[in-house]
């Protein structure tokens, strides 16, 4: 039996598959090696994933996870993985490269990922070729969850949208804006508070200054990454939790910048156990 993990900052989603079977899924919290080390996320494994486990024979492991491009952070996680499973098949690889599998199989294609941070690539079929750096979200991750949530608060707060909104916004946060800035300066992980405002934006998407601020966003990301792609001969497929909530906006910035879409997913899994069993 083969371990699939599609590795986000937020949360992580395993997949255990028998011979292309889906026999178990289970989910882990987030597990980037930039704010975890391998003795934090091996501890929470045993007590969250290990017993799930206990009657299947994990005889190989892929892990494609958030910050996992290098080779010194994926040793991190390889390391959690060492120290829980026993088996000598253990491979670690960059969530970039699990969503183009996920996506693309053995196709070539430009591969997005738009969740709570974003990156993009080129994708040969085999390996990536291209990657224009995502840079987080004070530098870039532009469309991400973390990017749309700083937008919109700070548009909220700035009295750039339809009025009412930063009243009901502080509401669903039960925050003042004092409280909303020590937590986005002042304590940790940032990011995900941020991209925790996603549900309450996508209630409100009907709204045309909020719909305008997603739209632009997501057409900041296209310009500024998938167009330096051959996007006029390929198209653009999506995986992430924003780009499957937003699909309609995501659509219209594309069509807005000349780009085509192919697949939009929530989840690369799939895709991945299709072409991880194949292989």
């Amino acid at each position: 039996m083969i371990l699939i993990a599609d590795g986000g900052s937020t949360k992580v989603d395993w997949c255990l598959a028998d011979q292309g079977r889906i026999v178990k899924r289970l989910a882990t919290i987030g597990a980037n090696p930039f704010f975890r080390t391998a003795d934090d996320m091996a501890a929470e494994w045993r007590d969250n994933l290990l017993p799930a486990l206990a009657d299947y024979p994990v005889e190989a492991v892929r892990f494609y996870g958030a910050g996992c491009a290098s080779d010194e952070k994926s040793n991190v996680v390889r390391e959690a993985l060492a120290a829980c499973f026993d088996c000598p098949d253990v491979r670690v690889a960059s969530d970039l490269l699990g969503a183009a599998v996920g996506l693309c199989g053995h196709r070539a294609g430009i591969a997005c990922i738009l969740g709570t941070g974003s990156n993009s690539c080129f994708y040969d079929g085999e390996r990536i070729t291209e990657n224009v750096p995502s840079l987080g979200y004070v530098l870039g991750d532009e469309g991400s969850g973390a990017v749309l949530g700083r937008l919109f608060i700070g548009a909220c707060l700035k009295g750039q949208l339809t009025p009412g909104l930063r009243e009901e916004m502080l509401a669903f946060l039960g925050m003042t804006t004092a409280q909303i800035l020590d937590r986005v300066y002042s304590q940790p992980m940032p990011n995900r508070f941020l991209a925790s405002l996603c549900p309450f934006i996508g209630q409100h998407v009907g709204d045309p200054s909020v719909r305008e601020l997603v739209r632009g966003a997501f057409a900041d990301f296209l310009q500024r990454n998938v167009m330096q792609y051959d996007y006029r001969h390929y198209a653009a497929s999506f995986v992430g939790s924003v780009a499957h909530h937003f699909a309609d906006v995501l659509r219209q910035a594309a069509r807005d910048c000349g780009v085509t879409i192919g697949t939009i997913a929530s989840s690369p899994m799939e895709g991945l156990v299709r072409t991880v069993i194949s292989d």
